[in-house]
C-alpha cells in the first residue's frame, strides 16, 4: 500500500518563501516541489490540456518514484458534459500518456449543474483504456444512487471523496480497490486551512475503509497562503499514527 500525499498544482506565487526558497526561479519550481513531494495533481489541465510534449517534459523533470494525477479537460466534463466522449477521451489520454510510468489516476470532476445520468457515465468510462485509474467527482446530489455506484464499481473507478469546510461532500462509498480524496477548503484559522482533528478523522476513515494493500491518493486543493502544503504535512503525520504509509512531505516550511 502507498498513500500518495500531494497538492493540486505547484505553480502558486504565494508559495514563494514557504515551499520555495526566495531565490528559486519559477522554472525550477517543479523540481523543488518534487524534492518535497512524491505526487501532484495537475489541475490546470482542466482549463487547457497541455500538449503531449509538455507531459513528456514534466516526466523528464521529476524523479522515478513521482506520480502525476491529471484532472480531465473541461471540454469533456463541462462543455461536452460527458456526451460523445470518444474523441475528447482519446485526446486527453494521447497527451497524458506522455508521462509514461509517472501517470497516475485521471480525475473527472463533473459540473455542479450536471444531474445524474448513469448511462452517460457508463459510456464515458468505457472509452478509457482498461487499466487507467479513473476517479469521478460528481457535484450534484442526484448522483448518489445505487445505479451510479454500480457503474463506478463495474469500471473499477473510484468515487472521489471530497471535503468542503471539513465535511464530506460525497457519500463515503468504496467502489474499487484504491482511493482518491480531495481537500477543497477547511474551517481552521487562517483560511483556508484545515485543523488537525479534521485531518486525523480523514486519515482514520481511509485506514478503516481500505485494506493495507490499497493505493490511496490524497490532494489538497486549498492552495492560498500555502495552506495546502502545511495541511499535507499535518495529514501525513496523522496518517502515520493511523498506521498508513504516506509518501514524502516537507519536514518544515522555508518560512517556519
Amino acid at each position: 500500500m502507498t498513500l500518495f500525499v500531494g497538492t493540486s498544482g505547484w505553480q502558486y506565487k504565494d508559495w514563494r518563501g514557504a515551499l520555495y526558497p526566495e531565490g528559486c526561479p519559477t522554472r525550477l519550481w517543479l523540481e523543488e516541489y518534487a524534492a518535497h513531494f512524491a505526487t501532484v495533481e495537475i489541475n490546470n489541465a482542466f482549463y487547457r490540456l497541455p500538449t503531449r510534449e509538455n507531459f513528456e517534459a514534466w516526466r523528464e523533470r521529476v524523479p522515478g518514484d513521482f506520480v502525476v494525477a491529471v484532472k480531465a479537460s473541461r471540454y469533456l466534463t463541462h462543455i461536452k458534459r460527458l456526451r460523445d466522449p470518444e474523441e475528447p477521451v482519446h485526446r486527453l489520454m494521447s497527451h497524458a500518456e506522455g508521462l509514461g510510468d509517472r501517470l497516475g489516476p485521471i480525475l473527472l470532476q463533473l459540473p455542479p449543474t450536471l444531474r445524474a445520468d448513469a448511462g452517460l457515465l457508463d459510456t464515458c468510462l468505457g472509452r478509457f483504456p482498461s487499466r487507467t485509474r479513473i476517479a469521478v467527482e460528481p457535484r450534484h446530489d442526484s448522483w448518489w444512487t445505487p445505479e451510479v455506484r454500480e457503474v463506478l464499481e463495474s469500471h473499477g473507478a473510484a468515487l472521489c471523496w471530497a471535503d468542503v469546510q471539513s465535511r464530506p461532500a460525497t457519500p463515503l462509498w468504496r467502489t474499487t480497490d484504491w482511493a482518491y480524496l480531495r481537500f477543497h477548503q477547511g474551517r481552521a484559522h487562517p483560511w483556508p486551512h484545515y485543523g488537525p482533528q479534521a485531518l486525523t478523522t480523514w486519515s482514520t476513515r481511509l485506514s478503516d475503509t481500505w485494506p493495507a494493500t490499497a493505493d490511496m491518493y490524497v490532494y489538497f486543493n486549498n492552495d492560498p497562503h500555502a495552506a495546502a502544503v502545511e495541511d499535507a504535512m499535518t495529514f501525513a503525520r496523522a496518517a502515520r499514527k493511523a498506521g498508513l504509509n504516506p509518501t514524502r512531505t516537507p519536514e518544515r516550511l522555508a518560512r517556519a
